[in-house]
């Protein structure tokens, strides 16, 4: 524990799921995750700004920390989201333990020096943010982050994860146990989102890659779709849709760009091939940064606005986020 190495065999714990159209919140999976850790990771603990109810961050069967009871694996933080993440700093330098905090994406501002100086300082440090995205809906724009993704992209030594569905969860928690020199930050869906064809079998090994060909074209890709979080879902759909029209598109799903950036030339080369030009980027985000992936002739469907209030699938709808509007994106990419 001291030297910071996991037991032999730990990820062999990891959940795994089967394809399903209606599969649960990735925060929901994530609670099933932290849980699935703690239970063959001894010195594995952590808390949230007292939401855990709703980061799903509760570790079962176990007691609160306390001034009392330092045998307990749940702390609850307090609503201070700096002075947490800034005592995560303190627990992984001191070392001996792995430790997570968690709170909700928008307010990962108020986390956002304290991870500058884990990232700074090498600190393997773990932030689950749930509520990733404008489909947060109700609440409104105040708390539906839009420009959070790129920013933290922008910050050195960052791992930013945005998994797509509940395998890709289970990897992206593997990668930030893992982690021995970066922080990383789990982005987690409020809603519900399906577990995708090929993930049980794929999300594991390529999720640590950053990127990763979810579903190829039939033959040689015209073009590519790619998409991060609850988007690689309107992504596969448009596939499916740009098939019957004769345009065979590869499904991309890219849940740390940051990671993918990592990796050699040649695999870089084989997920998105340059001399494939006709490109559409899928995300509920700013469209900062995604220039460097779709190029001059490709579109993404993003972001340039805050949100909106309403249900989560009606601001979704309103912002563009449909099926429709990514075959669409992609067609004007086609015919431009």
């Amino acid at each position: 524990m001291i030297s910071g190495e996991l037991p032999v065999g730990w990820a062999d714990n990891l959940p795994s799921y089967d394809a399903d159209e209606n599969g649960p919140a990735t925060r929901e999976i994530s609670g099933e995750v932290i849980n699935a850790i703690a239970e063959v990771v001894p010195n594995f603990w952590g808390g949230s700004a007292d939401l855990s109810g709703s980061n799903k961050t509760m570790i079962a069967d176990e007691t609160d920390f306390a001034s009392d009871n330092y045998e307990g694996k749940n702390i609850w933080y307090g609503v201070r989201e700096h002075a947490m993440a800034s005592a995560l700093n303190g627990i992984l330098l001191h070392g001996g333990t792995k430790s997570f905090v968690s709170t909700f994406f928008v307010f990962s501002n108020y986390l956002h020096p304290a991870v500058r100086l884990a990232a700074l300082s090498n600190i393997p440090a773990i932030y689950v943010l749930t509520h990733d995205s404008i489909a947060v809906g109700e609440d409104g724009p105040t708390h539906q982050p839009v420009e959070h993704l790129s920013s933290y992209r922008g910050m050195p030594n960052v791992t930013m994860m945005r998994p797509a569905d509940a395998n890709e969860t289970a990897a992206a928690w593997k990668v930030a146990m893992e982690s021995e020199g970066r922080p990383t930050l789990l982005a987690l869906t409020r809603q519900n989102v399906p577990v995708l064809p090929n993930t049980k079998e794929l999300a594991m090994e390529n999720v640590a890659k950053g990127a990763y060909v979810l579903s190829p074209a039939e033959g040689d890709a015209e073009g590519i779709l790619m998409a991060t979080g609850s988007e690689v879902q309107l992504a596969m759909a448009a596939q499916k849709e740009l098939r019957e029209q004769g345009h065979n598109v590869s499904v991309v799903s890219m849940p740390s760009l940051e990671l993918f950036e990592l990796q050699s030339d040649e695999y870089k080369q084989s997920v998105l091939p340059k001399e494939v030009t006709k490109r559409v980027a899928v995300e509920m985000g700013s469209p900062f940064g995604w220039d460097r992936y779709v190029g001059f002739e490709g579109k993404t469907v993003t972001l340039n606005r805050f949100g909106a209030g309403g249900k989560g699938e009606e601001v979704m709808e309103h912002l563009g986020f449909t099926v429709e509007n990514v075959v669409k994106s992609y067609l004007e990419v086609v015919e431009q």
